[in-house]
C-alpha cells in the first residue's frame, strides 16, 4: 500500500487525512506516506488525533451544515454499523493527485494464523538489515516491542518478518518457544542462540532430498502427525492405501502406545515393514511443505527415496506407488539374508577388493561407498580391509540391497511395473540409476526401475548435477 501510494505522490505534494466524521490532520509538506503511517497509528489505536494550533474555521466554510468538524481534542474513535475507514490524500505541485482509503483490520474471535506461520510449535524470527550495526539495532527494537506487548501474537509477528520484509545482506535466525523465551533470547546478553551471517540477496533453488533405508525408526513425525493437519491427512491417506496391501495399520508401528514399543522398533527394521514407513513418512512430509508454498525445483531420493520423488512428480500416481513399495520390501526380504557395510574408499578403489559375489551398491560420496554382498563374503572383506586398516561401518540392513542377490526377484517386480500407469515427470529429479537427470522416457521404462532395484546407487554424481546446476 505504502508503495503504491508513493509511486502516485511527489516529493513536494502535501498530505490531509479524514474520516467521514473527523480530520486527522495535515501531514505538511512531505510524501502522502506521513498521512499513511499517521492514519494506521490511528485505526489501531482507534484514537482521533487533535489538529494541532487551530483556533477558529475560516468563515467561508460552513461546518454547521456539513457532516465534517474539526477535532481539537484525542478522543476515542468509535465504530458503529461500519468498520472504522479513513482518507488519506495527496496533492503534488505537479497536478499528481492520489487517495486511498484505509480500513481496520477486522477482529475474529478464535482467530489462528495459517500458512506459513504453523511451523510446529517453535517459532523461527528471521531479520535483515543494511548493516551490520542496523541489524543489531533491529535485533534491539524488536526485543523493546516485545517487551511492551506481552499479548502480541507470535505467528503473526514471525510470519510478517518472514513474507512481509526485505531481504537484505545482513541476516539473523532466531527461534523461540514462546513469548518469555522471545524476550530472554532476544536480550543482548543472550547470543549464543542467535544465527548471524552476511549473506548477499540471491533466488536460490528448493532441492527435496529423500532418505533411504536405515534412516527409520519408531515415533519419526510424530510431533508433525499431531500437530500438522497436512502432515497427518498424509498420514492416514497413505496408511488407509496400505492397510489391505500391509494387513496391519502401519499407525501401530510408526506410532506405537507404550506397551508395544519394543514389538514397533523390531518391525520397523523389517525391510518390508521399513520401505513403506519411510515412503509415508517423507511423501507427507513434501506435501507439507508445499502446502506451506515451498515447492521444489528439482528432487533426489536415495534407492527407495526416488521412489518419493518420482510420485510427487506425478510419475505414478500414491497408490500405484504405495503398491509398488510394498512389493519391493516384501521381495528384497524374502531373498536369503546378507549384509552391507560402508568404506572409506572410492569407488575404483573398493572394486579392488571385490571378488565374485559382491557388489558397489552405492557411490555417496568420493571415499565413501557401501558394498553388499552374501555375509560369508562380506566377512572377508572385512578381514582383508582391517588387515589394510581401512575404516568400515556395519549398516543396520537384513539383506543385501542394489547386489545380485537381487536377482532373483527381477521377474517379479517386472511383471508389477508392466501395470503401472507411468506418467512424465512434471518436477526434475536425479536418478540414481544413471546418477544425472531422469529422461521421460527412462521415467515411464519398466527397465529403469528393475535396474533402479538391482544396480548401483550413484548418488554422489546425482549431487554433484545438482550442485553444477544450482550454484
Amino acid at each position: 500500500l505504502i508503495q503504491a501510494f508513493e509511486a502516485q505522490t511527489t516529493k513536494r505534494g502535501c498530505c490531509s487525512i479524514g474520516s467521514i466524521k473527523a480530520n486527522l490532520g495535515h501531514a505538511g509538506p512531505a510524501s502522502g506516506l506521513v498521512g499513511v503511517i499517521k492514519t494506521a497509528m490511528a485505526l489501531k489505536d482507534k484514537n482521533l488525533p487533535p489538529q494541532i494550533n487551530y483556533s477558529e474555521p475560516n468563515p467561508k466554510i460552513d461546518f454547521s451544515k456539513s457532516p465534517f468538524y474539526v477535532n481539537t481534542n484525542l478522543q476515542k474513535w468509535r465504530r458503529n454499523k461500519y468498520p472504522l475507514r479513513a482518507g488519506v490524500s495527496s496533492f503534488g505541485m505537479g497536478g499528481t493527485n492520489s487517495h486511498v482509503i484505509l480500513e481496520e483490520t477486522p477482529t475474529v474471535d478464535g482467530y489462528k494464523s495459517k500458512g506459513l506461520r504453523e511451523i510446529l510449535s517453535w517459532h523461527l524470527i528471521v531479520l535483515s538489515a543494511k548493516t551490520e550495526t542496523a541489524l543489531e539495532t533491529l535485533t534491539q527494537n524488536l526485543h523493546g516491542f516485545l517487551k511492551r506487548n506481552s499479548d502480541v501474537n507470535l505467528d503473526d509477528l514471525t510470519y510478517t518478518l518472514q513474507v512481509g520484509r526485505a531481504d537484505f545482506k545482513y541476516r539473523r535466525a532466531i527461534v523461540v518457544k514462546d513469548y518469555d523465551d522471545a524476550v530472554a533470547v532476544l536480550s543482548m546478553s543472550n547470543t549464543k542462540r542467535w544465527h548471524s551471517r552476511a549473506q548477499e540477496t540471491k533466488s536460490r533453488p528448493t532441492i527435496f532430498m529423500f532418505p533411504g533405508q536405515g534412516s527409520q525408526h519408531a515415533y519419526m513425525g510424530l510431533d508433525l502427525y499431531e500437530n500438522k493437519k497436512v502432515y497427518k491427512n498424509s498420514i492416514e491417506e497413505c496408511c488407509d492405501i496400505l492397510k489391505p496391501l500391509l494387513g496391519e495399520d502401519l499407525k501401530s508401528v510408526l506410532f506405537p502406545s507404550d506397551g508395544k514399543i519394543e514389538n514397533a522398533t523390531s518391525e520397523i527394521t523389517r525391510t518390508s515393514i521399513a520401505q513403506p514407513a519411510l515412503f509415508v513418512v517423507e511423501y507427507a512430509l513434501a506435501q507439507l511443505w508445499i502446502s506451506w508454498d515451498i515447492k521444489p525445483s528439482a528432487m533426489i531420493g536415495h534407492s527407495i527415496g526416488e521412489y518419493v520423488a518420482a510420485c510427487v512428480s506425478g510419475v505414478f500416481s500414491l497408490k500405484e506407488a504405495l503398491e509398488l513399495v510394498v512389493l519391493r520390501g516384501k521381495l528384497m526380504e524374502s531373498v536369503a539374508a546378507g549384509k552391507m557395510i560402508a568404506i572409506d574408499l572410492a569407488e575404483d578403489n573398493l572394486k579392488e577388493y571385490l571378488g565374485e559375489g559382491l557388489s558397489v551398491a552405492a557411490v555417496n560420496g568420493p571415499n565413501a561407498c557401501v558394498a553388499s554382498g552374501s555375509i560369508p563374503l562380506i566377512q572377508k572383506l572385512e578381514e582383508k580391509l582391517t588387515a589394510d586398516a581401512i575404516q568400515f561401518h556395519h549398516l543396520h540392513t537384513s539383506h543385501a540391497f542394489h547386489s545380485q542377490m537381487m536377482d532373483p526377484i527381477l521377474e517379479e517386480f517386472r511383471e508389477k511395473l508392466r501395470s503401472i500407469n507411468f506418467d512424465d515427470p512434471c518436477i526434475p529429479f536425479i536418478s540414481n540409476y544413471t546418477g544425472t537427470w531422469i529422461t521421460n522416457e527412462e521415467a515411464r521404462d519398466v527397465d529403469y526401475w528393475v535396474n533402479h532395484l538391482r544396480h548401483t546407487v550413484r548418488f554422489a554424481d546425482g549431487l554433484m548435477e545438482l550442485l553444477v546446476k544450482y550454484t
